[in-house]
């Protein structure tokens, strides 16, 4: 029987002679013995050179107080290292406000003329008007440095000490009786920042007021500072200040004088001289104080002053449209920064009766209402049909805060910005009357509720947007739309506000401003065409030559909604007046209204943004803090502010249809008898009706447009020569003719 198992061959072991086997044995042994050899040794060593560097170490203990002092010292490195990490974190934001050639509003020089050619304000820096800092008077210096800023000269920027003196006074009255922001950090502010209160902006001011102490001296940091704050009355600069009040250069001004001017800077609407003499008398009067306080004069210096107070030209008091002409001057700057001439001349669309009644609206309604539904500040822009902005309030009082709500202001719309999803829809296919479910829906564990915490069921697109119903839009965005299809719908329509494109969008949680939404609303009196938002109709230079013209130099409309769905969209939102949210919006003289309501979460925003086929109309309450209001709704103040304003603009024009919608108009006895019935019926909560000044007929008006424009190519005009001096007479043929043509044209 064969030995299963075979080994007499030595040459069997993988091809190994079986002699070589010890030899590689020892071969492994030894790699083995001098790795862990030298494993041993380098541990050993290590050990060695580690006892070494603690008995060098020992030298350098220290015990006792030492020791606590090292303790701390090196805690303090440690929470240094990590909050020169913060703070660099915090300055990056702050530092990006400095991009570019922020000295440029120093180049410009405009003047601003309203959509008539009337004169209605400045802005920039007249460089005939900036007087070097050596030159202005020292009585003027003192008196701002006592006022505004004592340790000027001995802080970088942030004056710790004068902060914590402030603190301790306002603590000590119970409430804010002294500011701790520096001379440099209120510069800070106007060159780069808005006046918005926001703990943000503290810091970047903070962070700001030291890059400007880094690049700039204290005289040019002093005279920017003179040269930009606003100083009331539409006037910004000390130099137009004395112009403006006083008639006088700044250089020729008194203590007295000097005084008034200084007390300006802490609140220029409440102390402006031509608005309210005894309170800036009574300011001037503390600011001679603070010279003596501040050891600046003695007592004796302003005495004289005191008893002799500044007088100032009696002007009548023309509100400026300030927060349109802030937002035009940007503008301005955007379009004309290529052209070589700064010192401009701007004829903007701003039309002034329309502006005055966009202000008294707000004021008024914050007037007779902010107290009840506790809001404190508004804002309203009004866009006439082709893109033309004729009113912009941007809050209600400039002289207390130059932040403009208007266009800066990022607010939650609330349901106002759910037709942004219902127009993407409407181009999808989708119909008024089509069927779509109300019910409970969840979208990545995110359940939206409807405002009344019930659900209707099946219903229809229409009734969906005019009771608001939040479920459908985001049903709507879920199942058929996305989030980005509606963020690239309201792109078009004119929202320039980066938008989030996150579950909770199709409810208005992406903030935008109240400029986004007068303009993208725009869209639908438009038909369907760009809204082409302007507030700048052209740019002359001195020698009359004209740099810019919008209907020259700028594209014409492009189509940005479907003419389908755009009709669409007008029948549905001229039916939430009547139907829906915002019945308080409903004109007086029958004219059909479009718009929609929007209330955001813990109604802390308020909106209402509606058209007609002449006008749109954004208006925003709310608060700057951000805290709730009193249960106010888009359907109630926003709606009711939107009616006053658009009876006064509807009044005594030539009115246009909404695109899509019929709109009989009814005659004066009809329009008549509907005022009088509406004025019978009217809610108690109805704002007093604006009245317009009767004015010319359209009718009338091109007639004198077509005569002013024969006059100006006809020669219609003789005067012979040998008669130099003579009056000219008009070529009644001439006129004769035009007057021949409106007749046999009907007129």
């Amino acid at each position: 029987m064969q030995d299963p198992i075979e080994d007499d061959n030595p040459t069997q072991d993988s091809g190994v002679p079986q002699d070589d086997r010890p030899r590689k044995r020892h071969i492994l042994l030894r790699i083995d013995s001098w790795i862990d050899s030298t494993v041993w040794n380098a541990g050993f060593r290590l050990g060695v050179w580690w006892e070494d560097i603690t008995i060098f170490s020992r030298r350098f203990s220290v015990r006792g107080w030492k020791k606590a002092l090292f303790e701390i010292l090196g805690e303090g490195m440690t929470l240094g290292t990590a909050g020169s990490v913060l703070m660099l974190a915090l300055a990056l934001p702050a530092f990006e406000e400095t991009k570019g050639n922020w000295r440029a509003q120093s180049d410009f020089a405009v003047t601003f003329l309203d959509r008539y050619g009337n004169e209605i304000g400045h802005r920039g820096i007249i460089h005939e008007d900036s007087v070097p800092i050596d030159e202005l008077p020292d009585t003027l210096i003192k008196a701002v440095l006592a006022t505004e800023d004592r340790r000027f000269f001995d802080h970088y920027g942030i004056d710790f000490l004068g902060l914590s003196r402030a603190m301790t006074i306002n603590a000590q009255a119970g409430g804010v009786v002294q500011g701790g922001s520096t001379l440099t950090q209120q510069l800070a502010k106007n060159l780069f920042l808005s006046n918005e209160r926001t703990i943000e902006r503290k810091i970047k001011e903070a962070f700001l007021a030291v890059w400007l102490e880094c690049n700039l001296s204290k005289k040019e940091i002093l005279r920017l500072y003179l040269d930009r704050a606003y100083m009331g009355g539409g006037t910004f600069g000390a130099a137009a200040a004395s112009q403006f009040y006083f008639g006088k250069n700044i250089t020729d001004i008194n203590l007295a004088e000097s005084a008034m001017l200084a007390g300006l800077f802490k609140a220029p609407a409440r102390y402006a001289p031509h608005v309210n003499l005894p309170a800036a008398r009574a300011r001037a009067n503390e600011v001679l104080t603070n010279l003596v306080q501040g050891g600046l004069m003695t007592e004796g210096q302003v005495i004289a002053a005191r008893l002799n107070p500044a007088t100032v030209i009696d002007r009548a008091q023309v509100r400026a449209p300030d927060f349109f002409l802030d937002w035009a001057f940007d503008e301005v700057q955007r379009i004309a920064a290529p052209f070589a001439q700064h010192s401009l001349i701007v004829r903007t669309t701003i039309d002034m009766g329309l502006q005055q009644a966009a202000e008294e609206s707000v004021e008024s309604s914050l007037r007779q209402y902010g107290e009840s539904y506790k809001v404190k500040q508004g804002a309203m822009v009004m866009i006439e049909n082709g893109g033309a902005v004729r009113s912009m309030v941007g809050g209600r009082d400039y002289g207390e805060s130059q932040f403009n709500r208007a266009t800066k202001a990022l607010r939650q719309p609330g349901s106002s910005f759910k037709v942004y999803t219902y127009t993407a829809a409407m181009e999808k296919g989708f119909k008024p009357d089509s069927v779509i479910s109300d019910a409970p829906i969840t979208w990545r564990g995110w359940s939206p509720q409807n405002y009344a915490r019930s659900y209707s069921g099946r219903v229809t697109m229409l009734t969906a947007i005019a009771k608001s119903i939040n479920t459908v839009p985001v049903r709507l965005a879920k199942d058929e739309l996305g989030t980005e299809v509606i963020a690239a719908t309201a792109k078009k329509m004119g929202v320039e506000t980066p938008l989030r494109t996150d579950k909770t969008m199709p409810l208005g949680t992406s903030e935008v401003t109240v400029l986004d939404q007068a303009t993208a609303y725009a869209v639908f009196p438009a038909g369907g065409l760009q809204a082409r938002r302007h507030g700048i109709s052209q740019i002359l230079n001195y020698d009359g030559d004209i740099l810019y013209d919008f209907g020259r130099d700028e594209p014409p409309a492009k189509r940005v909604v479907s003419e389908e769905a755009n009709a669409s969209m007008n029948y549905m939102l001229t039916q939430i007046p009547i139907i829906g949210t915002a019945r308080k919006a409903t004109l007086d003289n029958g004219i059909v209204v479009g718009g929609k309501t929007g209330t955001t979460q813990a109604y802390r925003d308020a909106w209402f943004v509606g058209f007609t086929g002449d006008y749109t109309t954004a208006v925003w309450f709310g608060n700057d803090d951000y805290t709730s209001t009193n249960n106010m709704t888009g359907g109630s103040l926003p709606a009711m502010t939107f009616k006053r304003l658009m009876d006064y603009a509807e009044q005594g024009i030539e009115h246009k249809p909404i695109p899509g919608i019929e709109n009989p108009l009814p005659g004066p006895e009809a329009q008549k008898k509907e005022t009088e019935v509406a004025a019978k019926t009217e809610d108690e909560t109805a704002l007093p009706p604006l009245v317009r000044p009767r004015s010319l007929s359209s009718d009338v008006t091109r007639l004198l447009k077509a005569i002013g424009e024969k006059l100006n190519t006809a020669p219609l005009l003789k005067a012979p020569a040998e008669l130099p001096g003579k009056v000219a007479e008009i070529d009644p043929q001439s006129t004769g003719e035009i007057v021949k043509g409106r007749r046999n044209a009907g007129h």
